[in-house]
């Protein structure tokens, strides 16, 4: 058994898959050259309704159509919506071959017969959700499941041989251009009526193109397939037609590259691990950023907005002409959630949320503060958050640490009365008093080195008579009240 999955107009989609979503209800056209200048190669539905077929010239054309939209082709957007289509293809079985530009037929003998139909449902499906509209059909030759393909909506399955081919017109054949006037003379229109003649007879008239045509027709034939290899290198690359110069239609582009990457890494059965951005400017340079994601990930929505947070912080100096996006491919996690882990329950949306702030406020002040190996109060440095916090060790139990020192955040502004060198009074803007008990001084100094990180203080602790045990600091410039003691 065999399937064929086949995207109509492929050249047209493969333009109008990247383009707004609104152009698709427009009558599109693609142009192709002859030897008489450009002609309309392909048209959608809306143009077609409006009278315009393949074959018009442009003037032709637009005279039946006024409004209508014009494009030509583009080989870099058919070999993208190609990669999708072989895409979808690998989702089902790993027999796949690129037969024609927007054809691709799949081997299904290693599928229970059960299994065949949804398989190929959800492969219309991941190609829908790539903006690309197929067709299958289903036979027990590749040739009879091309003609399926074409004559289904989405889907068609052929039981019956003759009764299926029977009605099909010649032209499904394809036959060359000079049997064509010779078969009309004989009242052949359809498959059926070609294939009613002896094949010995019609190879005796009309030769070995005649005998192909024959067998065309019957559909019989059963060939082995040219399988091609999955992709292994997750690259999407896109050179623009237009100059970029706002961030919706490169998030527009994005997405479709992120959805059939995401696709491809499924079949692979791997996740990326990071995300790379190349941005070609038109000033010939490069905008380029390696996004390293909190944990493996196959879910395009992550993955999108992991380029999208970045790209809503970037100001280039050039518009866009060009566009290229790699996913590093890796294994993806599987760890059963304990009961005491540490772990984020969604890490992807905290990176995302650590991303937005580091562009509000800076990235130098978003992190974990760690202390610095210095004895200068509240010296520390912020270092990103891992994604998981690492288990204590058995046994471990945290050491006496004695009484804690609220501080107070500034310190507060303090006057002092000493007896000789101890403090005996102190005045503060939230009280004041006496002074019954002292521990210290405690001298304290670093940087020396540095004159303009010099610092030197020394510390008290003292009880006030109300009650309270406080830290008191002396600096050059004067006392500080630090803190208070639990």
């Amino acid at each position: 058994m065999f399937a064929v999955l086949r995207i109509p107009g492929f050249a047209l989609q493969a333009i109008l898959r990247v383009e707004p979503a609104a152009l698709a209800s427009q009558p599109v056209v693609l142009l192709a050259e002859g030897r008489r200048g450009a002609t309309v190669a392909l048209c959608n539905d809306a143009a077609q309704a409006a009278g315009v077929r393949p074959g018009h010239s442009v003037p032709r054309a637009q005279a039946h159509c006024p409004n209508l939209v014009v494009r030509t082709a583009q080989p870099a957007l058919e070999q993208e919506a190609e990669t999708a289509l072989l895409a979808a293809g690998f989702s089902i079985t790993p027999q796949v071959e690129l037969t024609a530009p927007g054809v691709c037929t799949l081997g299904l003998e290693h599928l229970p017969s059960h299994r065949r139909a949804p398989a190929v449902d959800r492969a219309l499906g991941e190609l829908a959700a790539l903006r690309l509209h197929a067709t299958a059909g289903f036979a027990a030759t590749p040739l009879l499941a091309l003609y399926a393909a074409r004559c289904a909506a989405p889907g068609r399955v052929v039981t019956g041989d003759r009764a299926f081919l029977a009605p099909l017109p010649i032209a499904t054949a394809e036959p060359p251009a000079d049997l064509a006037p010779i078969l009309t003379a004989w009242g052949i229109h359809t498959l059926g009526q070609l294939t009613a003649l002896p094949k010995s007879d019609v190879a005796q008239r009309l030769g070995r193109e005649g005998l192909a045509l024959w067998e065309r027709a019957a559909g019989a034939t059963i060939r082995p397939l040219n399988v091609v290899a999955p992709s292994r290198d997750f690259v999407a690359t896109y050179a623009c037609e237009h100059e970029m110069e706002t961030l919706e239609p490169l998030l527009f582009i994005l997405r479709r590259f992120v959805d059939r990457l995401a696709l491809e890494l499924r079949n692979a059965h791997q996740a990326a691990l990071a995300v790379e951005l190349e941005l070609n400017l038109a000033d010939d340079t490069r905008h380029t950023r390696s996004i390293r994601l909190p944990e493996p990930v196959t879910n395009p929505e992550l993955l999108f907005r992991a380029l999208q947070t970045h790209l809503e912080t970037v100001r280039t100096a050039a518009p866009i002409v060009g566009v290229q996006l790699r996913l590093e491919p890796g294994r993806s996690q599987v760890r059963q959630q304990g009961l005491f882990d540490g772990g984020l329950r969604d890490p992807h949306g905290f990176a995302d949320t650590l991303a937005r702030v580091m562009a509000l406020v800076g990235s130098d002040r978003v992190g974990r503060p760690m202390s610095l190996n210095t004895h200068r109060p509240d010296a520390f440095t912020l270092e990103a958050p891992p994604p998981a916090l690492a288990p204590l060790p058995d046994g471990f139990t945290h050491p006496p640490r004695g009484l804690a020192l609220r501080r107070f955040r500034p310190p507060a502004p303090a006057k002092v009365e000493l007896d000789g060198r101890t403090p005996a009074y102190v005045w503060t803007a939230e009280g004041e008093g006496a002074v019954v008990a002292t521990a210290g001084p405690w001298h304290s100094s670093g940087e020396w080195w540095e004159a303009y990180r010099h610092w030197q203080h020394e510390e008290w602790d003292v009880e006030f008579a109300a009650g309270g045990f406080y830290r008191l600091r002396r600096e050059p410039t004067g006392w500080l009240l630090e803190g208070e003691y639990d």
